[in-house]
């Protein structure tokens, strides 16, 4: 996917959930009995305004993306008219603010919902949780862990997919839990796996948390046959075809795809000799595999693909899928699980146990969304509901500037029975602006750190 096509999956995405959440405040304030001034998507320049409805709103769309806003009658930014005074926002008890002020951030988590709702009743085509063989020293060979069991449950939890294993064991991993998993082996013997991850290392949850616990996606053994050739290629200028099958390279008998692509990218740049066989005919050729850089380091490539048996590839995939009703209880068990993961993560980079390398900034997101629209609406869809849950998660921090500082606001004049100090409102928003930007800081620092080492 070209750099045009990320920015464009990006701003969609953005737009798309800067509209719920900014709607969600608006619609409130509109019950509420609240004149709205200005509903925004974006900041700076307008391109773009009209005026509608009944106190003809202005809507505006501006030239800086990165967010929005809904401006509101309010006597402490401008003059009120007299008989405008009952619709002012600051004139409303605190309870109609309180109740404005979170539609933002729930309107985030509904948008999350009804998004898992569409895409459970849908289905979703998922990697049955069938694993390879774990690599020594990790916690899953040591837990005996064998190639083609099928997971079945972790602590008594039912799983269906492998992405459901990857949630459940990123959740146990921050824990460090021991984790007992029911597996279903290739004679269809049901067994018990005990993984110890008492000394899981948080830091390192901002890699692949299977892989460090050793369990890995099983696939069946590919062999060595081109299935596909992309056009202007290493692997077409040196005449191989559709349909070779590999027998050697550099007299060192291929077995199967992965071998041969473990060679070819251990020789970027320096030649191989290929032997093949083609309409029972054998053959020599010989090429030299692209260099190219991936994750910091040199790695040769021809530009071929495997044919893959689709029978055995259908059987490792399945869609799942879910009623109406049920649909709608897994789509907000999903939410309600991914928000309050996201703030244990978020208390447990406060006190040091995990680490800041976890945040992720604009250039990162915009990455997934880009990854996410080259898999298609399914993974779009489903980036934008996680993405929503993110936004929603982040505005109710308590933090003076977002939706969540004005909260504890008016949550300490409930108790007090008056509102904020103008000078401790002050004394928050600068604290509240220093703050957010560190966390920006951290975020852009850690994009380019990742866009440095790939």
């Amino acid at each position: 996917m070209n750099l045009l096509q990320t920015i464009a999956a990006f701003m969609i995405a953005l737009g798309a959930l800067v509209i719920v959440h900014e709607y969600g405040h608006y619609l409130v304030a509109r019950l509420c009995g609240v004149k709205v001034l200005r509903f925004s998507i974006g900041f700076g320049l307008p391109l773009w305004k009209k005026r509608f409805g009944r106190d003809q709103t202005e809507w505006v769309v501006a030239a800086v993306p990165l967010g929005g806003y809904v401006k509101m009658l309010d006597e402490r930014e401008g003059e009120v008219a007299p008989q405008e005074l009952d619709r002012a926002f600051n004139r409303q008890s605190v309870w109609r603010r309180f109740a404005v002020v979170i539609a933002g951030p729930l309107a985030n988590f509904l948008f999350a919902i009804l998004l898992y709702w569409l895409l459970f009743m849908h289905g979703v085509q998922e990697a049955r949780p069938v694993v390879a063989l774990p690599q020594p020293g990790t916690p899953a060979a040591g837990a005996g862990f064998e190639p083609g069991e099928t997971i079945r449950a972790i602590n008594g939890e039912p799983v269906t997919s492998w992405q459901e294993v990857r949630w459940r064991m990123l959740q146990l991993a921050l824990e460090r839990q021991q984790v007992k998993v029911e597996v279903l082996n290739r004679n269809k013997q049901l067994n018990w796996r005990a993984l110890d991850l008492s000394s899981f290392d948080a830091e390192q949850l901002d890699g692949d948390t299977l892989a460090l616990i050793g369990l890995k996606l099983y696939r069946p053994e590919i062999k060595p046959v081109i299935g596909r050739i992309v056009s202007g290629s290493v692997a077409e200028q040196a005449g191989l075809q559709t349909g070779d099958l590999i027998l050697s390279a550099n007299g060192k008998p291929i077995f199967s795809w992965d071998a041969l692509v473990e060679l070819v990218r251990n020789h970027p740049g320096r030649e191989l000799w290929l032997t093949y066989e083609r309409g029972g005919e054998r053959g020599e050729l010989a090429l030299v595999p692209q260099t190219v850089l991936q994750d910091g380091s040199t790695v040769g490539r021809i530009g071929a693909a495997a044919k893959l048996d689709q029978q055995a590839m259908d059987e490792l995939v399945g869609v799942v899928r879910y009623g109406v009703a049920s649909a709608l209880a897994k789509a907000v068990e999903k939410t309600w699980d991914t928000s309050v993961f996201s703030v244990r993560m978020l208390g447990r980079m406060l006190i040091g146990q995990v680490s800041w390398k976890n945040l992720s900034g604009p250039v990162t997101i915009a990455d997934y969304a880009g990854q996410s629209a080259q898999l298609g609406l399914v993974s779009y869809l489903s980036f934008l509901a996680l993405i929503s849950i993110s936004l929603g998660v982040l505005n109710l921090l308590p933090i003076p500037l977002l939706d969540g500082g004005h909260l504890m606001y008016y949550t300490i004049e409930i108790f007090k029975g008056s509102p904020v100090s103008d000078r401790m409102m002050e004394i928050g928003q600068k604290l509240g602006l220093t703050l957010l930007l560190v966390l920006m800081a951290f975020a852009f620092y850690n994009d380019i750190n990742r866009l440095i080492s790939g």
